[in-house]
């Protein structure tokens, strides 16, 4: 053989090696095995059905559990997703121990590619210990004050005595919530500013708020790139404009600056006294005080926005859940009247079913999370109805409630439809929900499940209640165009917990005394 002739056999057996290699790597060559899921690859090698499932996942969850029923797996971008929509077997997978399916592999990755913050076990027990301690119990009664007050003043502060006080304001509905809950709970966590010269109340207060304002505008743009910092798909200018917000909001939550402030929350405090306890850097601690804030606000926001322009489209609801509330007032003796100072009601002593299901039927509505676990080693998994599959050691599983829950017209009838009332019984007592003619322990899964629970869940659903109490008792309220539909979600947010409108809705308020 010549020389020329051995080059040539040398470069098309490398070249060979490294095309099929290639295509073994992205899963070209998989096939399906005795026992697995059915196996939907798509047509393009590697990315597989990331264009669709990146568009619009929810939709295309759905076209496959028509195609292949409640358990199937994809190609997405490189990765073997197994999608599990039977809401039946949701407690066995949650309940399986980390060494087969295991969360924390996938959530230090997320939190690194979002904050920069590197992550690990030590520091999640942290927060799962001062969150059972500080977000439960006494400990959320006495935040729930603090954070009351704090809505009040950041609702409140801009109506001037006089005139100014029955005149219309207008706000988009999305701005208005997300920014008052936003405001509010910065407030009531990390703490207000000390008041270091002799400027009047209301001057100190409107300066506070106004840099929570500032704050806010850049904490809603690093929001809305978060998906893309997930799957690590941001764009040159993308990673730019992520990297300057970092380092703006870095600023303002160093850990330096946090405790110059008066009134900081036992939570963030003794969360970041343990870090600093097991070595953790100051830097990191920062980085960490931004994980905290993001965490406990960027769900909240949205939900009320969700709440509150339903009680705005639908009036026999808001009708509904406002008589409620002012009856539980008048039966704790605060009662609103003109010129009477505002109520102090503590959640813990009222009882209001019609809002605790409004809100409930919000978060079925629009809360969608990916429950994500990765596959340890093979796995054997039985469906309710007995049928066994094998899932594959380096893929993944993805729970999706939404669908496989929330939206399943057999759980929920007419699932589609706002029904503030859906979670009662005619009696006001609470209704009972069945699968198969099984009932059903968990029939909505808006915070998750399992060790990837979300800690702050009973403080977010305080939030809520406090910020519609305090928008019935103390608003007049109607959107300006009474015609307008309440706009469809934003497809990208999907899979993240709360979803976004796709754009905000104009609403008027004035004060109702």
């Amino acid at each position: 053989m010549d020389s020329w002739e051995t080059a040539l056999y040398v470069f098309l057996t490398s070249f060979l090696a490294t095309v099929f290699g290639g295509l073994y790597a992205v899963g070209a060559f998989r096939k399906r095995k005795p026992k697995e899921p059915p196996l939907d690859k798509g047509f393009i090698p590697w990315l597989g059905h990331g264009l669709h499932f990146k568009k619009k996942p929810a939709e295309f969850l759905e076209c496959m559990q028509k195609k292949h029923g409640d358990i199937f797996t994809v190609l997405v971008g490189g990765n073997y997703l197994h999608f599990v929509l039977d809401p039946c077997t949701y407690r066995d997978i949650i309940k399986k121990s980390k060494d087969k399916l295991d969360f924390d592999t996938f959530g230090l990755k997320i939190v690194f590619n979002a904050f920069r913050f590197q992550a690990s076990q030590l520091h999640h027990k942290i927060v799962q210990q001062n969150s059972k301690k500080y977000l439960r119990g006494k400990s959320l009664v006495a935040l729930n004050q603090v954070m009351m007050e704090k809505l009040k003043t950041v609702m409140l502060h801009s109506w001037d005595s006089g005139e100014n006080k029955r005149h219309w304001q207008q706000d988009g509905v999305l701005h208005f919530s997300y920014n008052t809950i936003f405001q509010a709970a910065f407030l009531a966590l990390f703490g207000t500013e000390p008041d270091k010269d002799v400027e009047s109340e209301g001057s100190a207060k409107e300066n506070k708020l106004t840099q929570c304002g500032d704050f806010f505008g850049n904490f809603q743009k690093f929001d809305h790139l978060f998906p893309q910092m997930v799957f690590g798909i941001l764009d040159p200018q993308g990673k730019m404009e992520t990297e300057r917000l970092r380092k703006f909001l870095w600023d303002i939550l160093s850990v330096e600056k946090i405790y110059q402030k008066d009134n900081i929350s036992n939570w963030i405090v003794e969360q970041d006294q343990q870090m600093a306890e097991i070595g953790v850097t100051e830097k990191m601690r920062t980085q960490f005080m931004f994980l905290l804030l993001w965490a406990s606000q960027a769900n909240t926001g949205p939900a009320a926005f969700w709440v509150l322009v339903h009680l705005l489209k639908y009036p026999e609801a808001k009708k509904a859940v406002w008589e409620e509330v002012d009856r539980v007032l008048r039966e704790t003796g605060q009662e609103v009247n003109p010129g009477s100072p505002i109520f102090n009601v503590s959640l813990e002593t009222i009882k209001t079913p019609l809002l605790d299901s409004t809100i409930e039927e919000i978060l079925r509505l629009k809360a969608n999370p990916f429950l994500f676990r990765s596959v340890m080693q093979d796995t054997d998994l039985k469906m309710s109805d007995g049928r066994e599959y094998i899932l594959r050691k380096g893929d993944h599983l993805l729970l999706f409630p939404f669908l496989g829950l929330h939206m399943d017209p057999e759980i929920h009838p007419d699932p589609h439809t706002f029904k503030y009332d859906r979670f009662l019984n005619p009696d006001g007592t609470k209704r009972e929900f069945y699968k198969n003619g099984k009932k059903l322990k968990q029939y909505t899964m808006p915070f998750g499940g399992g060790p990837s629970i979300c800690p702050g869940r009973f403080f977010a659903v305080s939030e809520l209640k406090m910020f519609v109490i305090l928008m019935l008792t103390c608003f007049d309220m109607e959107l300006v165009n009474a015609e307008e539909e309440i706009p469809p979600v934003d497809g990208s947010r999907c899979g993240f917990g709360i979803v976004h409108p796709s754009q905000d809705i104009q609403f008027r308020y004035r004060l109702r005394f």
